[in-house]
């Protein structure tokens, strides 16, 4: 475990698991570094990522004692988040959330799966994690909510596209804006749930997902994933001529012609 976030792979299959359950798994700029690190020592044979949250909530965002800081007592005590990113220039600034960016946007790799295992609260930092995946898997206690506006601040953890992208404009302008609280069921009827199960079904739930990604061919899924994620960003015309593009790799490949 490092910085309350720990990696484990088993063959084809890493779990991300953020442990910090006694504080329902709220993060701090180290565990962002860590998962950042994290992306870097995984196996080449890994296929799918799983990304949960121990005990009784996925991630309640952002640690706030991170964001304020504990106050300089004698000018002991280190500053909080926002001090410090206030003391950089801009330039540096925009250079260290991007650090902070890279710690969920490596879930979006080509040749990943990404699922992530929601129950209970996944709010702002944490909806975003969840938004980071490919997937989401809910228990039906799951409450999402984009609450950096009761801060003051935006989200920027890579979360904004993703959900313009499943819910659009109106929806994730309202979502955002409000910092509203939303149920499975909802989530669901948006389209940010791929699943919603009982509560005690929820590791079975993402155990068959997980099996079913896994028996499918390999390349044929990256190459799936790379067309359907670079649909919208193209003409009709674009994206039919990728599938052909797609398609001839994958059948020069299966009869042993591939490069």
């Amino acid at each position: 475990m490092t910085a309350g976030v720990r990696l484990n792979c088993d063959g084809p299959v890493a779990t991300l698991t953020l442990c910090r359950p006694d504080v329902l798994n709220a993060q701090t700029p180290e565990m962002w570094r860590a998962m950042r690190e994290f992306s870097r020592q995984l196996p080449g044979d890994v296929r799918v990522v799983v990304v949960r949250g121990e005990g009784r909530a996925f991630s309640a965002g952002l640690d706030l004692s991170a964001v304020t800081g504990p106050g300089r007592a004698g000018g002991t005590q280190p500053p909080g988040l926002l001090a410090e990113l206030a003391a950089l220039t801009p330039e540096e600034c925009a250079a260290r959330l991007a650090e902070f960016q890279e710690g969920f946007t490596w879930l979006h790799r080509p040749d990943l799966i990404s699922i992530a295992a929601v129950q209970g609260h996944a709010v702002g930092a944490g909806f975003q994690l969840a938004l980071a995946c490919d997937l989401r898997v809910l228990a039906d206690d799951t409450t999402f909510s984009m609450s950096e506006v009761t801060l003051g601040l935006v989200p920027d953890l890579a979360g904004t596209h993703r959900l313009v992208e499943l819910v659009g404009y109106a929806r994730a302008l309202e979502l955002c804006v409000t910092g509203r609280r939303i149920d499975a069921a909802e989530a669901e009827r948006l389209g940010l749930a791929t699943l919603v199960v009982p509560r005690t079904d929820l590791d079975a739930a993402v155990r068959d997902l997980t099996a079913a990604i896994l028996a499918s061919d390999r390349n044929a899924v990256v190459e799936i994933k790379a067309l359907l994620a670079g649909a919208a960003g193209r003409t009709p015309a674009a994206q039919q001529r990728a599938e052909r593009e797609a398609q001839t790799r994958r059948i020069r490949d299966l009869v042993g012609l591939g490069e």
